[in-house]
């Protein structure tokens, strides 16, 4: 088995988070056998490694609460297997309008309320009209009044789009990967991956952070996590927030009657992308409600430090927001609202 720290020095020897990046992957890059052999190692030795790399990067073990509204739901014309907003599939998902900007606005208030640090707006596009980006922005405008950080799903863009989101204020842009390049194809069809690429740089040159992960239990093979999580953290530089889905099968769509993934292979997933990319929010989003409370315990203590929190998670559901708070309590974990403060109780 390939040494994954064979270019560095034990992690136990860093002295400073400096240092740590540095040493995690000396060659400035990772290579899906390096990663393959993270997947390969005893539980408790990766969430070891994990957790090391967590403290050092995020002392004060805070946990990110975002909230995501779908401002426009359903009507898609691209095939997203594993997606019940596209149009082609017999979902219970109903197309709507974009929502009026005075809806946007009362949701992301009560989302501040709820106590969410970031307001996520996503749209059911293949890629947004100039006049759609126009009323996007109006959004963005209105929610950063409010203090709340800014994140858009929108499809893929254009560079003069993502410009112009950049001078509406957005803070971050989440367009997934969502899977391997050679597991990609047997996902989705209507939009290629370099596509995916292509808007994530679009993003960077705006001057925007980068919002990017992708989903996981889609039937693909461990090497094909391996190789998604080396695309993710070999992007210069590796996405700023990551969020990590599990499958949640929706009835209609292709990908239905997917087998639910092992937990345990799951929290190995979240380990591994905290400690390629340890200065990311790792998010765990999609899929929580059927984790349990015990592997969303597990995932946090393998360096998830972010969480889509909410009722509703665009189309599908969402542990509700009383027992998200609960749950951090009981682990004794912060928010980053009061990361400075007590804890959340």
């Amino acid at each position: 088995m390939l040494d994954v720290q064979s270019t560095e020095k034990p992690l136990t020897h860093v002295k400073s988070k400096a240092d740590l990046h540095r040493q995690v992957n000396a060659s400035g890059s990772w290579t899906i056998a390096q990663i393959e052999a993270l997947f390969a190692l005893p539980f408790n030795e990766l969430m070891f490694r994990a957790q090391e790399t967590h403290r050092a990067h995020f002392p004060e073990g805070d946990v990110e609460l975002a909230t995501l509204l779908s401002i426009k739901t359903g009507g898609c014309p691209e095939d997203c297997g594993y997606c019940p907003q596209a149009a082609r599939y017999d979902t219970d998902v109903q197309a709507s309008k974009l929502m009026d900007l005075d809806e946007v606005l009362m949701a992301a208030k009560a989302a501040k309320a709820a106590g969410s640090n970031r307001f996520c707006m996503g749209a059911a596009w293949r890629e947004p009209k100039d006049r759609d980006i126009e009323k996007v922005a109006a959004m963005i405008k209105g929610v950063k009044a409010l203090g709340l950080e800014t994140c858009a799903t929108l499809g893929m863009l254009e560079a003069d789009q993502a410009e112009a989101l950049q001078e509406a204020g957005l803070d971050f842009y989440n367009h997934n990967l969502d899977t391997s390049e050679d597991f990609y194809r047997s996902v989705i069809s209507t939009r290629g991956y370099q596509e995916r690429l292509d808007t994530i740089s679009n993003v960077r040159a705006a001057g925007m952070s980068v919002c990017c992960g992708g989903i996981v239990g889609m039937g693909e093979s461990r090497e094909q996590r391996a190789a998604f999580l080396t695309q993710l953290a070999n992007l210069n530089p590796y996405p700023e927030s990551v969020p990590i889905n599990h499958l949640v099968p929706v009835a209609g769509t292709p990908l239905a009657d997917q087998k639910p993934m092992d937990p345990l292979e799951f929290v190995r997933t979240i380990a591994i992308a905290r400690i390629t990319m340890p200065r990311a929010r790792v998010r765990l989003s999609a899929g929580r409600q059927e984790l349990g409370r015990a592997v969303q315990a597990m995932c946090f203590l393998a360096g998830a430090n972010s969480i889509f929190y909410g009722e509703q998670l665009l189309t599908t559901a969402n542990p509700e927001a009383e027992e998200d708070r609960a749950l951090l309590a009981e682990l004794g974990l912060k928010t980053k609202q009061s990361c400075k403060s007590e804890v959340l109780i």
